[in-house]
């Protein structure tokens, strides 16, 4: 056998010993199966399902066809995109909006951006693997601080050696749902001359009235502040995007790697999330349904009430976490099952997304059922 691939089915077998094997699985998609309570994808306001959006998103194609055909510094620019960077920008009260083809890209091309030997990356140890690799990628020494931690940021901030600095938080943890307190991080930044970079993935729709926690923070258009977001949860369709001082627009246009070298965003992800961005601009009460969806499956999971759409229960173990989940399937159930190396603190959970729109009984009997099935006690399979 060729030498890399004995190496992989040796890390195969390894992985499938620790319960740890990831698979696709196009029967766990709604679309797929009728009738699934969806408790495990990111579409929290049901805005992908929206006719309004599905309309936008068809016109486009009708005009400009199913892809970009370029890059967006060739011929990959749309009046789409110009549309999509100037709605969103206005929902979150951000000057200015760049939007890449996932937010994947837009944390990586960001970070590689702003990065140099001579710039110092602060990043919160639970960011999301996008940020991880872009402060990899960037050619700037990277500290990590503990979660949540502003004691040892300032400490970090204060002791540094570089001439600039970068700090990378989100403002609601992906795994654990919890947030950061974006008001002191910011005012850290301020006193020590750092750029603070906040991802929103799972913030706008979800947090200030859908407008983002940043905007809730009263950080909107602050110039030491800049946003990164994905278009593929609240907004419902597909893609990512920077925001912040033009400024830091136009370093992007002509340096980040992942916007210059990639095929632009879809045309119509591109007009389907701007018609996204103006619906929760006019619908606001989207927010508040989500989140008494969350306030509900927390307290019949009984476990705390996270800030955002995300609202975890801990697993005896990576096996019952998997077990729980497949269990739950099978009564209709769709559910996130996060183990490691996914999790940051090597936990492995039960993860269940409040959505607008969701039946609140079916999401309180989901979220029982799930939290009895997580304890190794309970019978599962």
């Amino acid at each position: 056998m060729n030498a890399l691939l004995e190496w992989m089915a040796g890390v195969d077998a390894d992985r499938r010993r620790a319960g740890l094997v990831r698979r696709t699985d196009s029967r766990r998609n709604p679309g797929f199966r009728g009738g699934l309570v969806d408790l495990a994808s990111n579409d929290y306001l049901g805005l992908g399902a929206d006719p309004r959006v599905r309309a936008a998103a068809t016109r486009a194609i009708e005009t400009y066809g199913a892809g970009a055909g370029a890059s967006r510094v060739v011929t990959g620019t749309t009046a789409g995109h110009d549309e999509l960077e100037r709605d969103l920008a206005r929902l979150t009260g951000q000057p200015s909006c760049l939007a890449f083809s996932s937010g994947y890209a837009a944390n990586i091309g960001l970070l590689t951006a702003l990065g140099s030997p001579d710039t110092l990356i602060v990043s919160d140890e639970h960011v999301h693997a996008s940020l991880i690799d872009g402060a990899r990628l960037s050619r700037s020494p990277v500290r990590i601080c503990p979660h949540n931690d502003v004691v040892a940021l300032e400490a970090l901030l204060r002791d540094r050696e570089q001439t600039r600095a970068v700090v990378v938080v989100e403002s609601i943890y992906s795994v654990l749902g919890d947030a950061a307190d974006l008001a002191r991080v910011a005012a850290l930044c301020a006193t020590y001359d750092a750029l603070l970079v906040v991802d929103e993935a799972h913030g706008i729709g979800v947090a200030g009235r859908g407008r983002g926690a940043v905007h809730a923070a009263g950080l909107a258009d602050s110039p030491h502040v800049v946003v990164t977001a994905t278009l593929s949860k609240a907004l419902g369709t597909q893609g990512g995007a920077v925001l912040g001082p033009a400024l830091v627009r136009e370093h992007l246009v002509n340096t980040a790697r992942t916007f210059i070298f990639d095929t632009g965003l879809a045309p119509a992800s591109a007009a389907g999330a701007a018609e996204a961005c103006r619906i929760i601009e006019a619908e606001p009460h989207r927010a508040g349904e989500l989140h008494r969806i969350a306030a509900l499956i927390a307290d019949a999971a009984g476990v705390p009430h996270a800030p955002g759409a995300v609202q975890s229960i801990p697993a005896d173990s990576a096996d019952q976490a998997v077990a729980a989940a497949d269990t739950l399937f099978g009564e209709g159930i769709v559910v996130g099952c996060f183990r490691p190396p996914s999790v940051p603190d090597g936990v492995s959970r039960l993860r269940l997304v409040a959505r607008a729109g969701v039946d609140p009984g079916q999401a309180e009997r989901a979220a029982r059922l799930a939290a009895r099935l997580s304890r190794a006690e309970a019978r599962v399979g």
